[in-house]
């Protein structure tokens, strides 16, 4: 006869292997969460972000989702990364919304809300999920939110309780703020300014949260905020005065306690309080050694601060450099009109300059819808007047009028096999027109390239891919700010960054902060 002391134990033992076997399968074959609500937000850029920016399918099939993330697996961004770290690791990835748009204004509180939502219901709607990745930028911000990046952590906190791992990858120009450390459990940003480590990024998150979830590792982080401004022209961390303390954070994680450690250099267009550069440490339960290496890190980038005083060139001096330096070619990064920190694409300052001062070989690319569709109705070969450049704001300069012939229409998509910033293997400029310019010759061409899209000039193929031979060209303008180095470091002569006006000046004078902290080195006031 059994008795009922029996039962109850044959019970308790059943439910035991149960839940032991649950366990085993989640650290056996853990699933994984991934989304993310990527942009960087330029509060002094005069145009929102709207839902449409961002070009998301909240209806997408799962099945369709799933084959759209997977299709990344070749390029070298850090969603390449989650797939071959997860195969590595033998995790299974459940994709749920990625979205990004190109940076530009604050992101409206409409467009915000929907993607966030359906991001999160979608992870919902998929398997039991053992943790999440979230691939976000750091420097989002909302009409309603100085952070969009801390809002979206803290509703998937909400979502899925506090014992869900969340592993946050975020970009170099991140302004953390400590609210998204404290609601994460590891945030992990780039390592490299060109960001041509976004890869590893990816596979490293992978790593970690792997040893989260099977028990291996109990993440504890600290966060360090300088009181000062990174500037945005000293932030290659391949040079001096960065280069010395990101080697110092690539060191630090050989030591098998330390998970992460990020040097962030911040994005100083975003008129937040927590903006600028930052220190994170990620130890496995090591709170002391955590804090004693970022504050470490932190007193690195406080002492190089002498070093990042401005001292640059404006257009018309630039331009005079450039024509009498005796090499090719020579790249002049306009840090006024930098795409990929939320500027235009269509400043004219350097243009007007290079024809006023009578430049030659030189080429600037302007994005101008109305120009394109002149150029094409023209027609290769055929005459082209028109002022181009200077018409979405008045930040950016006024058109100016150049007069030549087609030269050549393209249809704007390109590859890039290297590994370039933010690891994009393919690229869209939109349609495309090549005007050159009257006066010039083939030895010496004097071309503007109209695109119908704002495109970051992270690869030289954006010109190359025009039939524009870099190499043979004097002079080459880069609507950017670190991002290019990558791409044209290899066959630049001299590269010159110009303090030319717009809505990513470098200067911060040129802008009327109200929120960010008081009292920041490198602020020039």
């Amino acid at each position: 006869m059994i008795n009922k002391s029996s039962i109850s134990s044959v019970f308790a033992f059943v439910i035991f292997i149960l839940l032991t076997g649950q366990r085993i399968q989640a650290q056996q074959n853990p699933v994984i969460g991934v989304g993310g609500i990527s942009h960087e937000s330029n509060s002094f850029s005069l145009q929102k972000t709207d839902f449409d920016a961002f070009g998301a399918d909240l209806e997408m099939p799962e099945v369709e989702r799933k084959a759209h993330f997977f299709a990344l697996e070749n390029a070298k961004t850090v969603s390449s990364g989650y797939i071959a770290g997860a195969k590595a690791e033998g995790i299974t990835l459940y994709p749920a919304l990625l979205a990004s748009a190109r940076p530009d204004g604050p992101v409206t509180d409409d467009a915000f809300n929907k993607l966030v939502g359906a991001m999160i219901d979608q992870l919902k709607a998929g398997p039991k999920l053992d943790g999440i990745l979230l691939n976000l930028h750091g420097a989002m911000v909302v009409d309603s939110y100085f952070s969009g990046d801390e809002e979206i952590v803290r509703r998937v906190r909400q979502a899925f309780g506090k014992g869900m791992p969340i592993v946050v990858n975020l970009d170099f120009h991140a302004n953390i703020t400590p609210d998204l450390v404290e609601l994460s459990d590891v945030v992990i940003v780039y390592k490299e300014n060109p960001h041509v480590d976004t890869f590893e990024r990816g596979v490293q998150a992978v790593n970690i949260m792997a040893k989260i979830v099977r028990g291996e590792v109990k993440p504890t982080q600290f966060l360090v905020k300088p009181a000062m401004v990174y500037n945005i022209v000293f932030q290659h961390t391949f040079s001096e005065p960065l280069l010395p303390i990101t080697s110092a954070s690539k060191e630090l994680e050989r030591q098998s306690d330390i998970l992460a450690v990020s040097v962030v250099g911040g994005y100083q267009y975003a008129d937040v309080p927590w903006m600028g550069p930052a220190l994170i440490v990620v130890t496995n339960n090591n709170l002391s050694l955590a804090e004693k290496e970022a504050n470490r890190l932190s007193d690195m980038l406080w002492d190089s601060r002498e070093k990042t005083r401005l001292s640059l060139p404006n257009p018309a001096q630039a331009v005079k450099l450039a024509m009498e330096h005796q090499g090719r070619p020579v790249v002049l990064i306009d840090q006024g009109d930098n795409i990929g920190g939320g500027s235009t694409g269509d400043s004219t300052f350097l243009l007007e300059e290079l024809i006023n001062q009578g430049a030659e070989g030189f080429v600037v690319v302007i994005y101008d819808e109305k120009g394109f569709e002149l150029a094409e109705e023209a027609g290769v070969g055929n005459e082209f007047s028109f002022a181009v450049g200077g018409k979405m704001d008045r930040q950016h300069g006024n058109p100016v009028s150049i007069k030549g012939h087609v030269r050549s229409l393209h249809v704007g998509n390109y590859l890039e096999t290297e590994v370039r910033h933010g690891g994009g293997r393919y690229w869209n400029m939109g349609k495309t027109a090549v005007i050159q310019l009257d006066g010039s010759t083939l030895d010496e061409p004097n071309l503007v390239l109209l695109t119908t899209r704002p495109s970051s000039p992270n690869s030289a193929h954006q010109l190359i891919s025009n039939g524009v031979y870099v190499e043979r060209q004097k002079i080459i303008v880069v609507k950017g700010a670190i991002a290019p180095k990558a791409a044209y470091e290899p066959i630049a002569s001299v590269m010159i960054s110009v303090d030319s006006p717009g809505a990513t000046a470098v200067n911060p004078i040129y802008f009327d902060f109200k929120h960010v902290r008081a009292g920041l080195f490198g602020m020039g006031k």
